[in-house]
């Protein structure tokens, strides 16, 4: 099994995505895909007058501020335009996909956090009505009961809390919890940069592999989203997935090439 994360940033190839996925499917390998849309919601929500908000937590990470709006926009573009669109892609391409949020079947299942913790102008502030949590749970038997019968599950957040409402998580930390719940050999975390670079943007300074009981040392040269990714590889080689791959979207074979060992393998 492997757990392909795509992200949704600016300069994704996901037509070469899909036709390398399509090509390993067929060749009857078994894989799930989980992707964002990021950059597409921001461009939605600033159209709609709602602009994006984004945090930053007392430890570092940035996140997306969701309020119940921005949740109603992130549902529009990754439960619709993206999720539908990558589906749509995989099927002219002979692959029977299914495209499912996490909240669908509660795939993905966590506990709703309704405050988060952010600095702001050097002060630690409490933001209250947000919609987040972490992946806790995944409904691994739904999802095996599509591998069985011949589809391909294409996911994307929300999730699902608890109690049923909506929750935005983090693709790459879901991806990591769907990983070992599935006990993969592989996570591919795939994005628009080439792997963990020690020197941003400079992509002559690609980190090429990580020990796995250092990932969380590797904190320090992760920019931006890329926390989260390094976060997610940490959680996923914990939790005994075999390896986990920062690699290049943006042309080619991604998840060929990514297997093959370009970008940052950590292992």
């Amino acid at each position: 099994m492997i757990v392909v994360k795509v992200g949704g940033s600016a300069g994704i190839d996901y037509d070469a995505v899909c036709a390398d996925i399509a090509g390993r499917w067929k060749a009857g390998e078994r894989l799930i895909l989980v992707h964002g849309g990021s950059g597409e919601t921001n461009r939605l929500a600033e159209a709609l007058g709602h602009p994006p908000r984004f945090v930053t937590s007392p430890s570092g990470y940035t996140s997306r501020f969701t309020d119940r709006q921005t949740l109603e926009i992130f549902e529009m573009v990754y439960c619709g335009k993206m999720n539908k669109g990558i589906v749509e892609r995989l099927q002219r391409l002979g692959v029977n996909a299914v495209g499912l949020s996490g909240l669908d079947g509660r795939i993905f299942e966590g506990r709703h956090k309704d405050s988060v913790r952010v600095v702001e102008d050097g002060k630690t502030k409490i933001l209250r009505g947000d919609h987040t949590g972490t992946v806790e749970k995944v409904n691994t038997g739904l999802l095996e009961l599509l591998l069985s019968a011949g589809y391909l599950p294409v996911l994307t957040p929300p999730a699902s809390s608890y109690e049923g409402v909506a929750i935005n998580v983090d693709g790459d930390r879901a991806a990591a919890a769907l990983a070992v719940a599935l006990k993969a050999e592989a996570l591919l975390l795939l994005s628009n940069v080439p792997g963990l670079l020690r020197h941003f943007p400079d992509e002559a300074s690609l980190i090429r592999e990580i020990p796995a009981a250092e990932v969380e040392s590797y904190l320090e040269f992760a920019q931006d989203r890329m926390k989260k990714k390094v976060l997610g590889a940490a959680e996923a080689v914990k939790g005994g997935v075999g390896r986990v791959i920062f690699g290049d979207a943006r042309a080619g074979q991604p998840v060929s090439a990514a297997l093959g060992g370009a970008g940052t393998v950590v292992s």
